[in-house]
């Protein structure tokens, strides 16, 4: 902008020089007289080569493996993934989805309860483990449990919470429904 200026004023016949300028309009005389010098990444063949090689044969590799197998640091070979996009992405495992894929809607009350197990601070106790079970339906807290350890019994006893609160005492659940947890779903 400001050598545009200085050129535009050179012109009209009014001579102002660049120090000048810059010093009106704020600017840094430095950057004015900049140019970028950085040149385009150079990758040398004797690393790309047995990488690019080495993928191709066993392409589950990541940079770090390429890097170990072949001796090279693997900072270097961690810039030729990227630089020639051989970034191996991480695979998911197991089976997936683990439930069915059904929406997770309840028409009615006690026809599907949800929980979850959450880790909160609770001061000078430390963490502990909170299990929670509310009715899909109406949103409402039916259940829960707080406990040091994170052991089943946390979610179990929870669950016996809000059996009791929901019926009365254990064992007097008429009609089946759905307990759903992160995991899976299980027929109560």
């Amino acid at each position: 902008m400001i050598r545009t200026l200085h050129e535009g004023l050179l012109a009209d016949g009014i001579k102002v020089s660049i120090t000048k300028l810059c010093a009106w309009f704020g600017v840094p005389r430095r950057t004015v007289y900049y140019r970028p010098t950085k040149s385009a990444a150079k990758i040398d063949p004797r690393f790309a080569e047995p990488i690019k090689a080495m993928i191709e044969e066993e392409p589950s590799f990541g940079y770090r493996t390429v890097a170990w197998l072949l001796g090279f640091n693997k900072n270097t070979v961690q810039r030729i993934f990227r630089i020639k996009g051989w970034q191996v992405r991480k695979r998911a495992i197991g089976m997936r989805p683990r439930i069915q894929a059904v929406p997770s809607v309840a028409t009615a009350p006690n026809e599907r309860w949800s929980t979850d197990l959450a880790r909160v601070w609770t001061g000078k106790d430390g963490w502990a483990s909170l299990a929670l079970v509310i009715d899909c339906h109406t949103r409402e807290l039916l259940g829960w449990h707080i406990s040091r350890s994170g052991k089943a019994t946390t979610a179990s006893a929870a669950l016996e919470h809000a059996l009791i609160s929901r019926f009365g005492a254990l064992g007097r659940v008429q009609n089946e429904f759905l307990l759903r947890s992160d995991n899976v779903l299980c027929a109560e």
